[in-house]
């Protein structure tokens, strides 16, 4: 299988030769589970996309600093690009960003939350059994960082998982489009360092909240499994 990254950010330079860069993280992760995957990596900020979606198997929209509803042109036409995928029910998985600009793009609703900042490790509940949902974990932790949040999920979507300070986390439209809210991909450390540099951001209380939490369990390899599981449910079918 071969899974296009459509990449929405790059880490910050000076932190690249220790934590590299987001597409690597995401190659990491999904190779730790499957070392066959093979990826191919597109700039969305730089408007570099397939030739044809068949080109690859499936896509990843990943992460970004910027908000889905920002007036960027290269968002706008990731936008339709989404769309696009869609009617064609292409296999797309998103995180963070990618979560929220599926849900935009199709019809749902994507704004800044009320509860502010979610930062370290945050705790969901999964509320839907599927065959694909396997190792079967009823709660499930993973890093966040965001203030953005899926407020009203588009039509036909599914609501896979939830908690109660983001209801909205994680979701599925038919057999084609797998989104997370939290970040499977990213490291403590790197999240350490993303909240040092946010720390006046995000305010006294948040940032040690966050900081504290580092010290709960993850399991980002049963949600790249999960993630797997449901591409190759869809590229078979």
């Amino acid at each position: 299988m071969r899974i296009g990254i459509l990449q929405c950010d790059s880490t910050n330079e000076n932190l690249q030769a220790e934590h590299g860069d987001y597409p690597w993280m995401f190659i990491s992760l999904f190779q730790s589970i499957d070392p066959e995957l093979q990826f191919s990596v597109f700039d969305m900020q730089l408007e570099q996309y397939p030739q044809v979606p068949q080109e690859c198997d499936a896509y990843l929209i990943t992460g970004s600093r910027f908000s889905v509803y920002d007036d960027e042109e290269w968002i706008r036409k990731l936008e339709k690009y989404v769309v696009e995928l869609h009617r064609n029910k292409h296999p797309l998985l998103g995180i963070c960003f990618g979560h929220q600009m599926i849900a935009r793009a199709l019809g749902g609703k994507t704004e800044k939350a009320t509860q502010g900042w979610g930062v370290g490790v945050h705790s969901y509940r999964k509320i839907k059994t599927k065959s694909w949902l396997n190792p079967d974990l009823e709660n499930f932790s993973l890093l966040a960082v965001h203030q953005d949040q899926v407020t009203q999920l588009p039509e036909g979507a599914e609501l896979i998982a939830e908690s109660e300070f983001c209801p909205n986390a994680a979701f599925r439209i038919d057999d084609h489009i797998l989104t997370f809210q939290p970040h499977p991909e990213l490291e403590k450390a790197y999240t350490k360092v993303l909240m040092d540099l946010r720390e006046q951001i995000l305010g006294p209380e948040i940032f040690a909240a966050g900081v504290k939490s580092l010290d709960s369990s993850i399991q980002p390899q049963v949600i790249t499994q999960w993630m797997l599981n449901f591409l190759r449910n869809g590229t078979s079918s």
